[in-house]
């Protein structure tokens, strides 16, 4: 991986938003790029951040965050989306940008970054615990009203 080939930086405008739905769409594949917008919309007036890593200007990797404050975690950044285009992967760049996001949280006054990740998703889980260092510390639980 050449370093000057490779950037980081946050994603603020519709048009971003939409290079990087390619992307994102691989994980989040019943999405459509309308209601993505829609929801990217309404989650960045709620403090939602897009980071993007571009190869040779081109997008590779996304991830969507957010900082928030609760009780058991305090002050910390919760990633929502940590997509690497399936064509780029197991080439250091979703630890490259996970690794911006942790400095990018450490910078902002966050302890800690805080992830889920599906249960069929072994090939993530081995990333975050063994390349990444993140503990499992419990189950997100949900239901439909």
């Amino acid at each position: 991986m050449t370093e000057d080939l490779i950037t980081i930086k946050e994603l603020t405008e519709e048009e971003q938003w939409k290079d990087a739905f390619l992307v994102m769409k691989q994980l989040l594949t019943d999405l459509d790029k309308k209601k993505y917008l829609q929801l990217i919309k309404e989650m960045y007036t709620e403090g939602y951040k897009m980071f993007a890593l571009f190869e040779k200007g081109k997008i590779v990797a996304v991830t969507g965050v957010i900082q928030l404050t609760n009780l058991y975690y305090g002050k910390h950044i919760w990633v929502h989306d940590l997509i690497t285009d399936e064509s780029k992967r197991s080439k250091g760049y979703g630890e490259k940008l996970l690794l911006h996001i942790q400095t990018w949280g450490k910078e902002n006054g966050c302890g800690i970054v805080v992830l889920s990740s599906g249960f069929e998703r072994a090939d993530a889980h081995r990333f975050y615990e063994n390349k990444m260092a993140y503990t499992k510390s419990s189950y997100v639980f949900r239901r439909q009203v």
